[in-house]
């Protein structure tokens, strides 16, 4: 075979097809630049898909959080990886995060600042910018809707309580649960955290709405106002 031609799959020794692996051992028994390797399939002259695959991942620490993160124009950094590649891995983490989200049966009915954490996480914590959301619950704390309220920069986020409180009113939530990320993974809440959770709170004792919670969210934890005592 020569170097110029596109390497695939089957190109290579045993130890490096992925697919041939999964088939004998099981999909959990391939590694991540593995299981990168049966999606993206081919690779480019002189490189085969695995070991595309293993840059790919070596690039971002070996880390899918952190692949998550990178821009499409960073995720094509990696030599062999395109546009069309790019959108591929791109399509991966949404599907992943898509699956997150999804709840068997019933709504999701908050309990404990966990639950709010679990609903929360997936659109949010691997963030690289501040968001803030608002969850909106029926009267048994069931979830009805969330909504992105606001969006800023990596160290801040505008708070905008009439558009909280708007947004309650329309969907006619009896309950209210806030949400924001911090990009840079200290969980501790800054007086700017604190003010916003008074001010949203009274707000809520005014409309006759409960207020859950505040959270600050990241991708190893979180800090509930509630939980310690705050709220």
């Amino acid at each position: 075979m020569k170097d110029s031609e596109v390497l695939t799959v089957k190109d290579f020794s045993p130890e490096d097809q992925p697919r041939e692996k999964a088939m004998a051992f099981g999909i959990r028994s391939l590694s991540t630049p593995d299981l990168w390797a049966i999606i993206l399939r081919v690779g480019v002259p002189g490189k085969p898909i695995t070991e595309l695959c293993r840059d790919i991942m070596r690039n971002c620490g070996d880390s899918l959080l952190a692949l998550e993160r990178l821009s499409r124009r960073e995720i094509m950094q990696t030599k062999g990886i395109g546009s069309a590649k790019a959108l591929q891995i791109e399509a991966v983490m949404e599907l992943i995060r898509r699956y997150s989200l999804e709840h068997v049966g019933k709504r999701v009915r908050i309990g404990t600042s966990r639950d709010i954490y679990g609903v929360m996480k997936p659109e949010i914590a691997n963030l690289d910018h501040e968001e803030i959301w608002a969850v909106f619950m029926n009267r048994k704390n069931d979830v009805i809707e969330k909504k992105c309220i606001t969006k800023g920069s990596a160290t801040a986020s505008i708070f905008d309580l009439k558009r909280i409180i708007k947004d309650a009113l329309l969907c006619e939530a009896q309950a209210i649960a806030m949400a924001h990320n911090h990009p840079s993974g200290n969980l501790l809440p800054s007086q700017q955290d604190i003010d916003i959770t008074k001010r949203l709170r009274k707000a809520c004792e005014m409309m006759d709405i409960k207020m859950v919670d505040h959270l600050i969210i990241t991708p190893d934890g979180y800090y509930s106002f509630s939980d310690e005592g705050n709220l």
